[in-house]
Formats: C-alpha cells, structure tokens, sequence
C-alpha cells in the first residue's frame, strides 16, 4: 500500500504531470492506494467539489485511525516544534497516519520532507518536483 497526499491527488484529476501523479496512477491501477482521513477532509472541504473528486475519494480505501492516534499525533507535532519547525495539523494527522500503518507516502507537498527528516515517514516522489 502507498498513500496519497491531498496535492498529488488533486494533481492527478487536475491532469497535473510528474513522478507523484505516475505513481498514484499507477498504485490506483493496481489498487494499492490508500488515503488518510485528514486528507479526504483536506479534499470535501472543497465547496463546489467535482463529480469525480467525491467518486474517487469515496472508492480509495482509508487507512484507519488506531487507538493513541490523537496522542501520538499531538506528540509528533511538538517533536517538530521542538526541532523549530511549524508543521501544519493536517500534514502532521497525514503524516501519524502513515507511521502508524507503516505506509509510504506519495505528495508533491516539500512540508513533509521535515517528518521524513524528524520521524521516519517514507515518503515518494517529494525530491523529483520542480521548485
């Protein structure tokens, strides 16, 4: 399984181009692909959502929120603070998600290059992206 970031995902139906959107095609092909929960609130939030943004968030599995999610994702957030960094709440809920499950992480999003410095998360495809 990888999971996908709100910006790849939005990449892709927006016909956006790059290694993040090839690799979610092709983890979607191969139904591999999963998303977390903040990110399918990260993609309804839209007030005028496609026909096809609503389909395809409602047909990716999600991963699920374990027991101690909530705490381990206030504790991940103040590691980050302590290394001086301002880490969003919806990356660092992506982000738990991931660890949690031992998931790679496909975005386009370079705020996740600190948890993967600071917290192991595996992420795909952040270093190929145009500045």
């Amino acid at each position: 399984m990888i999971c996908a970031d709100t910006s790849s995902l939005v990449a892709l139906l927006g016909g956006g181009l790059g290694r993040d959107v090839d690799l979610v095609r092709q983890a979607l092909t191969d139904r591999i692909l999963c998303v977390s929960p903040a990110s399918v609130t990260e993609l309804l939030s839209d007030p005028d959502p496609s026909p096809s943004l609503e389909k395809l968030v409602t047909q990716i599995p999600r991963l699920e929120i374990s027991e101690g999610y909530w705490e381990r994702a206030g504790k991940l957030r103040a590691r980050m603070f302590r290394q001086q960094l301002r880490p969003k709440l919806a990356d660092t809920l992506i982000a738990q998600s991931c660890l949690d499950h031992g998931v790679p992480l496909v975005t386009r999003d370079r705020d996740f290059s600190s948890f993967q410095k600071f917290a192991g998360l595996r992420v795909l495809a952040i270093g190929d992206l145009p500045q």
